[in-house]
């Protein structure tokens, strides 16, 4: 069942006219965007028009040239922004999954919550019992990423982020680097984060499953969003380059 957004809830993460370059090549042309706590944004697009470094700005893991952004409250393009208080409250998944190949999967899910929360081991233990089960891997705890699938790195990975009970989600193409039934079992998880009502920010290049999660559907083209409403414009797309993406979309 498809969690209901309240449309008066606040706005959790906001850009407002953000522009981004590497060197002479502009990559964000003035984005404006709003997702709103409970809410789940799919950003769509070819390669290349700026959806994942729309991200990476959210998530200061780059540096925006001008405009704003606001994630929780706080300005994340504020040079002092306290990128501490950040990681807390936004977590991020990336299409390569970041395990510690020398760690077993509970030992990389305790680690950030104990160096970043000062959680003793105990209750990080606890914690990444819960995270598991939540994503389907609760009789993996003690095994090395090595004996993992993709799908299943890519879970625990998903995992480690939740159990720094972030407030907003932040996921970039996730699934790109696994196979069709791989791909499956982590859209199933990002699905059940959705129904239980977790903000998420969603880059993916899969049509079916933006159709299915998504509260709102930003289409970025030369770095703008060029179209933005429900899962319905993909039904009925009023750009030509929409059109196109859609129709030639897999």
């Amino acid at each position: 069942m498809k969690h209901v957004v309240n449309q008066n809830a606040e706005a959790v993460v906001v850009l407002r006219n953000v522009h981004k370059s590497f060197g002479p090549h502009k990559v964000l042309d003035g984005v404006n965007l709003k997702v709103r706590r409970g809410q789940v944004t799919t950003i769509i697009g070819r390669s290349g028009s700026g959806k994942s470094t729309a991200l990476r700005c959210i998530d200061h893991l780059e540096k925006v040239d001008s405009g704003e952004i606001e994630v929780c409250g706080r300005r994340v393009d504020d040079p002092n922004v306290d990128l501490k208080a950040l990681r807390l409250d936004l977590g991020i998944v990336f299409q390569s999954y970041n395990l510690f190949p020398h760690l077993t999967v509970e030992e990389n899910i305790m680690l950030a919550p104990c160096a970043a929360k000062g959680l003793d081991k105990t209750c990080a233990r606890d914690l990444a019992s819960e995270v598991l089960a939540s994503v389907g891997l609760a009789d993996k705890s003690n095994a090395y990423p090595e004996q993992l699938s993709g799908g299943q790195q890519q879970r625990v990975a998903i995992a480690r982020s939740l159990a720094m009970q972030p407030q907003v989600m932040l996921f970039d193409e996730v699934t790109s680097a696994l196979d069709p039934e791989l791909t499956g079992e982590v859209l199933r998880v990002i699905e059940e984060l959705a129904a239980g009502g977790m903000t998420m920010v969603i880059v993916t290049h899969e049509m079916a499953f933006a159709r299915r999660v998504s509260d709102q559907i930003v289409f970025m083209h030369s770095g703008r969003v060029w179209e933005e409403g429900g899962a319905d414009i993909l039904e009925n797309p009023q750009t030509s380059e929409l059109k196109q993406f859609v129709r030639s979309a897999p």
